[in-house]
Order: structure tokens, then sequence, then C-alpha cells
């Protein structure tokens, strides 16, 4: 009884946060915009970054750069996004508060099918790029929850964190057989394997947004039936969810989301990791506010960490991924030992 109060209790206050949450991460989506928008190899004032969001001083180098920006700026947003749900959806589908595309080998799923086609069907275009790296991360998800459920245990969050680092090792292996041969395709995928926003374009955009949509509007919808999820099968059946259909429409989801950015992008680790961490140690379990503020949340880390980027490798810029992965990796360890590897 006690135990119960207290639980109603730290939900009526984590929910009291929701507002103040919400002001907080819009408002950090606008200052990573503007800091987006006005660092890089050539920084602006903040007069001449409002005179290009402006258009009244087109004509001018700094307005330009601005409005160069813009394009990239709303791809690592919409990036980020993606990601930062893409996570939240895997850990709730597996119970497993490690998962993350990254982690879980989905990437470099997507990354060899992805490396296949510029290799032997000539493809080089966007476009193309997403249809493959959904096909490879639908298949490596498949393979990986597999592997992960052998055993009287079933998918424990160990067993799927180890076959995800087994399945991404072999799989990293068969890319470097497929490129090292072929120095045209190393050219090509050398840039996109570490991750990038910078050829973030208005066509990318245009291409991305419908697979962003339709699994943002997935994740939404299934939000309450991933609840009950979380608190068993046995429960969640009790409540008339179908287990084995959610599993299924949710993964679609998450792996639509990382496939499609995965393509555009590059394999960026570690987005859906830390966004939903830092959302459930503020706001609770709650999926329907965990996947929004997921998606937020994203934004803002991967936006950040490119603009970080671009100052650490000032004159150049140091790509997305590396910067990510450089954060990223010592928090999946504190996660590790901190939580024991624990089911949500």
């Amino acid at each position: 009884m006690l135990s119960t109060t207290w639980r109603n209790k730290e939900g009526k206050q984590r929910r009291s946060k929701v507002p103040v949450v919400l002001v907080c991460a819009l408002g950090l989506v606008v200052v990573s915009t503007l800091l987006s928008l006005a660092f890089g190899s050539r920084a602006v004032t903040w007069e001449e970054l409002m005179s290009g969001l402006s258009l009244s001083g087109a004509d001018s180098y700094a307005a330009s750069v601005v409005q160069e920006r813009i394009p990239r700026t709303v791809f690592s947003l919409c990036c980020g996004a993606a990601l930062g749900i893409s996570g939240a959806l895997m850990q709730a589908v597996t119970r497993n508060p490690l998962a993350d595309p990254s982690i879980l080998g989905v990437n470099t799923g997507a990354a060899l099918f992805v490396v296949f086609g510029m290799a032997f069907l000539g493809i080089n275009s966007q476009s193309q790029y997403i249809w493959l790296a959904l096909v490879g991360a639908t298949l490596t998800a498949l393979f990986v929850y597999g592997i992960g459920s052998l055993g009287r245990a079933g998918a424990t969050p160990l067993k799927l964190v180890l076959a995800g680092a087994a399945t991404s090792a072999a799989l990293s292996s068969i890319v470097s057989a497929i490129i090292l041969p072929r120095t045209n395709v190393m050219d090509q995928f050398r840039f996109w394997q570490v991750g990038s926003v910078g050829s973030g374009s208005w066509q990318s955009i245009m291409i991305f947004l419908p697979f962003l949509v339709v699994g943002i509007v997935i994740a939404i919808m299934a939000a309450s039936s991933l609840n009950a999820l979380a608190l068993g099968d046995e429960v969640a059946s009790g409540q008339g969810v179908r287990i084995g259909v959610l599993r299924l429409i949710a993964a679609f989801a998450g792996v639509i989301l990382c496939g499609a950015a995965t393509a555009l992008a590059g394999p960026i680790g570690f987005i859906g990791l830390l966004s939903t961490h830092l959302v459930r140690l503020l706001l609770g379990p709650d999926l329907r506010l965990i996947i929004p503020f997921s998606a937020m949340t994203g934004a803002i880390i991967l936006t950040v960490s490119d603009v970080s980027g671009r100052l650490l490798g000032s004159p150049g810029e140091l790509e997305v991924g590396v910067v990510t992965a450089f954060v990223g990796a010592p928090i999946l360890i504190m996660l590790a030992v901190r939580m024991k590897v624990r089911s949500l």
C-alpha cells in the first residue's frame, strides 16, 4: 500500500515537471538551431544571422553562409529526432535499457547493404541508399533478436547486447572485405561511414521526411501499449495487447527511422541511448512522454554535437559521428556498471 502511494506521488511529481521540461526542451531546440546557423568555418554575428534568416541581406556573403547552413541544420534536427525515437522504441520492444541502433548492430547492417549496393549494383543516390539501408537494418534487427532469444531465459538485455556486438563485428569485417579491394568504393564510403550531417540538403530532407513522419505516427500510436508491455508479457496480454503484433509494429517503426537516418547521414551512434535515458531520468518510464521528448532531445544532442565538431575541427570539421561516439561510449560504460544490465 505504501509502495503504491509512493509511486502515485512520484508519478504526480514527474507529470508536474512536464510543462517545465517541455519549455526547456523547446528553448534548447531553438538555441541549438541558432548555434548551428551561426558557427562553422566562418562564424557570423547576430546581426548577420538575423539578416540571413530574414532574407533582407541576401546579397551579403554572411547572409548566404547562413542560408547555406539552414538545410544542414534542419537535416540534423530530423536525423536526431529519428534516432532518439528509434532508441526509445528499441528499448521498449526489447525491454533492454542499453538498446540502441548502434549497439544492437542495426546501423552496421544498414551500412553493409549500402556498401553492397555501392560495390556491386552501382548505386550512388540517396533515394537508393534508403531502401538498401532499410533492408539491411531490418534483417540485422531480426537476426540479433533471434540470436539473443536463444536459450531458456529468452531475450535478456545482456544476451541482446552481446549478440548485437558480435553481429556488428562480423558485419564490419564483411564491409571491410568488400571495400578494401575497391578503391572507388572506399573513397565513396569512408566519409559516409564516419557519420555526418554535412551532406544535408533540401533534397535529402524531402527524401527522409516520409520515413520520419511514418515512424513518428506509429511510435505515438503504439506508446500506450508499449507501456503495458513494460510490465511484462503476461500483464500486457491480460490487458488485451497482442504482444507479437505490437513488437513487430514498434520494431518496424524503429528500424525505418534508424535505417533512413543511417542511409542519409551514415551510422551515427549513441543518440538513441543518450536521449532516451536523459528523458527517462527527468520524466519517468511513461513512453507517451519518452517518445516525443526523446525526439526533441535527440535533435538537440545531434545538432549540438555537429556544432561542436565544426568548432573542434576548425578550419575543417570533425564529423558528428566521432563526437557522439566520444561522448556516448563512456556513458554506455557508466550505465552498464550502475544498472548492472537489468531489465526495464
